[in-house]
């Protein structure tokens, strides 16, 4: 058994280490300077959806808290933000206008960012899709993948000379299977056939985004798409199949211009796939600079006997529909722990495991891991120097996960970065606030910052690599 304690994490000095959000989680302002709903607003607005009924309206107040936020991360010597943008604040009622108060965020966001030597990473959905392209049909519309592209470009027009990496999407397997799938998500849809029809025109968005993400950008910036990884344990079989419906059925479009056979067959008595058209795999197949890898933990898979009471164990919250659609035959095992305030299991080894994977299934392909991090119900010990957060669990996962990266690196994966999840406590989605994934703990009633010891190590592991 490897100890992920006992690894030296001398990383190149190339490599960089930051720290990541997304536009609902934090930003807050939901209805200022012309934004309009999202999904997440429609959603979290909807009584008993979200836990407390808490919604992003105010959020970590980043959105007022900008500088205030940017000055934090120059103090840890974050090397790279990811945040995301907020489609309807940009383009306010899905519409072709760019909204200047919205554009003016971003723009003071990333200027903001290289003021301070941190690298910007702008990921253009994480998930806040406007309400009225919702009411015209979400994801399973296909018209929403050419209106995502417009977006792209007009927001790319504006913000593409000083951006240094766009990603077009951030885990469209939640947007589809949550969101349209198990309902766990907005729009809180449940239907299988639905959410197969918007895992491809997720896949097509990405497709035609980033043609005009390279046509706009003057800074010849990286492109990039970020997708949540599941690493199945236990029967192989079964665990095949969750790799196509849960990993395969991104990559293989995204970059390889196919849908495995496997994959479609499973799916067969859901969808007959014929809202895929001819063309589309030619266009969802483009050549990306880095792929983005988020990872939290394993899951543990077995064919189901059909008559003992079924276990679905998959880590994400039941609402009464399925994010597995054709694998109504596959359980989901309880996993050994210890594990975090989510009920995750903590496993660094599944990380090398996926990044070995990755870096065997397609060689050529730059990674970065855009996501990791753990939460924690932290305590906060008042000192004679201010609030301290002492987050022994959160900064021993971090610790070893990083390990795993370097494990990954030392075995030849081409590795660039680590971008922990999350720089701020923020609206956990379905969790609302009960879920605290920040290196840096938010008072929601005051909106105080305090620099918890998870953050601490991550800003000595930043100086440790460039000392």
């Amino acid at each position: 058994m490897t100890d992920y304690r006992n690894v030296p994490l001398d990383f190149p000095r190339g490599f960089l280490i930051g720290s990541a959000t997304a536009s609902y989680q934090v930003e807050g302002a939901a209805h200022e300077d012309g934004r309009t709903p999202s999904i997440w607003d429609t959603f979290s607005h909807t009584p008993g959806r979200i836990w407390n009924n808490d919604t992003g309206d105010v959020a970590c107040d980043h959105y007022h808290r900008l500088e205030e936020d940017l000055d934090l991360m120059a103090r840890l010597g974050l090397e790279a933000y990811r945040f995301s943008i907020s489609w309807s604040r940009v383009l306010p009622g899905a519409g072709g206008v760019v909204n200047p108060a919205g554009i003016d965020f971003y723009s003071r966001l990333v200027d903001g960012l290289r003021a301070r030597g941190i690298r910007p990473i702008a990921t253009l959905y994480h998930w806040d899709l406007p309400q009225e392209l919702e009411d015209a049909g979400g994801w399973p519309n296909r018209d929403t993948a050419y209106r995502f592209a417009e977006y792209a470009a007009r927001t790319v027009e504006h913000l593409g000379d000083r951006v240094d990496t766009w990603s077009t999407l951030n885990e469209p397997w939640c947007a589809a299977y949550l969101g349209y799938g198990s309902g766990a998500h907005a729009p809180g849809r449940t239907n299988g056939a639905d959410a197969l029809a918007a895992v491809h025109h997720l896949n097509l968005a990405h497709g035609l985004a980033v043609p005009e993400i390279r046509r706009e950008a003057t800074n010849d910036p990286e492109v990039s798409v970020t997708l949540n990884f599941h690493v199945p344990r236990g029967e192989k079989e079964a665990g095949v199949l969750v790799d196509a419906l849960a990993n395969r059925a991104f990559t293989g479009p995204m970059l390889r211009g196919r849908y495995d056979d496997d994959l479609q067959e499973a799916t067969r008595s859901v969808t007959d796939w014929s809202f895929v058209k001819d063309g589309d795999l030619e266009q969802t197949k483009q050549d990306i600079d880095v792929l983005g890898v988020n990872y939290y933990s394993t899951v543990t898979v077995r064919t189901w006997d059909g008559t003992s009471e079924k276990v679905m164990n998959d880590g994400h919250k039941n609402v009464g529909g399925s994010p597995w659609p054709g694998l109504d035959d596959i359980e989901f095992l309880p996993q050994d722990g210890p594990y975090t305030d989510m009920g995750w299991n903590i496993a660094p080894d599944g990380l090398e495991e996926l990044l070995l994977s990755l870096s065997a299934q397609f060689p050529d392909q730059p990674l970065m891991i855009t996501e990791n991090g753990a939460a924690f119900p932290d305590v906060v010990t008042e000192t004679e120097n201010g609030p301290r957060v002492h987050d022994e669990q959160r900064t021993d996962y971090l610790a070893r996960h990083f390990a795993a990266a370097k494990r990954a690196i030392d075995q030849g994966v081409d590795l660039r970065g680590y971008l922990v999840w999350s720089l701020l406590d923020n609206f956990e989605w379905g969790y609302g606030y009960s879920k605290r994934f920040g290196i840096v703990r938010v008072n929601y009633e005051t909106g105080e910052r305090t620099v918890k010891d998870s953050a601490l190590w991550v800003s000595e592991a930043i100086a440790r690599k460039n000392g």
